[in-house]
């Protein structure tokens, strides 16, 4: 099946040997395409490649298979029921069912271990759920990954799940008015919003005896440069898990819409957290979360601020925050057309 290269994707098998107008051999027959032997293929002006038609190698990785979104899709919906369920629970008793949490992050990351493409996770909980719950869900998801590829074994990612997944337990002990309230807070309520942390710990402490993951929901909120709190910790002050967990709940909590802030653009929020890393968060899990995060926008429909939607065709060496982007009738170089952006990413 003969393709235009901006329509193939990573894992497509090449069928024939490619060369460029010089002559000099690029790829050789059988290879798995990399994002890489794309991005090659487009610098070196290559039009078409030819590739086996029942290849279905990148399907995994690109896009979900609708049963596969129909599950994951109800598992989201019944782990935000259930993260309902715990923050009443914490409301009214003062502790949480460790077993019910570790019934729903066991089973969370079990498919979340099948999954490569984060960002079509994401954008599949952009939803109308409440915030806090979803947020939940989110910080624990990404935590889980952002471990994973930081090299910690999966006892230890279950664990910074877990962590992620509890580290706002303790905003059901903060009052509804300041937690929902849809203008900035006072000093006062900020004051009493930053105790959620406190809270936290308190609840977790109460319902397991899991120090650790009691730890997360108390320094979670700290940086690196001494600038958080409720302590104003620094650099290895902080728990590693803390850190980690910070960074997923940033990232999660600008990509989401709030009631005072609008969401931001899944590719922009990775660019400020490249820069929060310079100070604030762990530049190692930030670094980590970017370089795997980076690749699953590659094939991406998107809403640029000219009007025109188009599709993602390749990160950009020169400014990975600014990709090549393929609309009906141009290749836009958001690197070079500086006036343009990505408004939106779709769900495909």
């Amino acid at each position: 099946m003969r393709v235009h290269v901006t329509d193939l994707k990573p894992g497509d098998l090449l069928k024939n040997d490619i060369y460029n107008d010089s002559g000099l051999h690029m790829l050789m027959k059988g290879s798995v395409l990399s994002e890489d032997d794309i991005s090659k293929l487009l610098q070196h002006g290559i039009d078409f490649a030819d590739v086996e038609p029942t290849s279905n190698l990148h399907s995994d990785e690109q896009t979900l298979p609708s049963d596969q979104t129909r599950l994951l899709t109800n598992l989201f919906n019944d782990t935000i029921k259930g993260t309902h369920s715990l923050f009443e629970q914490a409301i009214e008793q003062g502790f949480v069912d460790e077993s019910q949490v570790d019934e729903i992050v066991g089973t969370l990351t079990g498919q979340l271990e099948k999954q490569k493409d984060v960002v079509s996770l994401l954008l599949m909980l952009d939803g109308d759920s409440d915030y806090t719950y979803n947020h939940s869900l989110q910080v624990g998801m990404l935590a889980f990954y952002i471990a994973g590829w930081m090299g910690y074994n999966p006892e230890e990612c279950l664990t910074v799940a877990k962590a992620g997944y509890l580290h706002d337990i303790g905003k059901s002990k903060i009052p509804a008015e300041i937690l929902h309230k849809p203008g900035k807070l006072t000093t006062e309520e900020f004051a009493e919003m930053k105790k959620h942390t406190f809270y936290g710990y308190d609840i977790i402490k109460a319902s397991t005896e899991d120090e650790i993951v009691a730890l997360v929901a108390l320094q979670h909120h700290e940086r690196e440069d001494g600038s958080g709190y409720p302590y104003g910790l620094r650099g290895d002050e902080i728990h590693p898990y803390a850190r980690i967990t910070a960074v997923a709940d940033v990232y999660s909590a600008m990509t989401t819409n709030r009631v005072y802030q609008t969401k931001q653009e899944l590719i922009s929020v990775l660019c400020e957290l490249y820069s929060l890393s310079f100070g604030q968060l762990s530049a190692e899990a930030t670094q980590e979360l970017i370089k795997h995060m980076l690749p699953n926008f590659i094939g991406k429909k998107v809403l640029l601020t000219s009007g025109h939607t188009g599709v993602i065709v390749m990160n950009n060496p020169a400014d990975y925050f600014r990709p090549l982007v393929q609309t009906s009738t141009a290749f836009i170089d958001l690197a070079k057309e500086r006036d343009i952006a990505i408004v939106e990413i779709y769900v495909q």
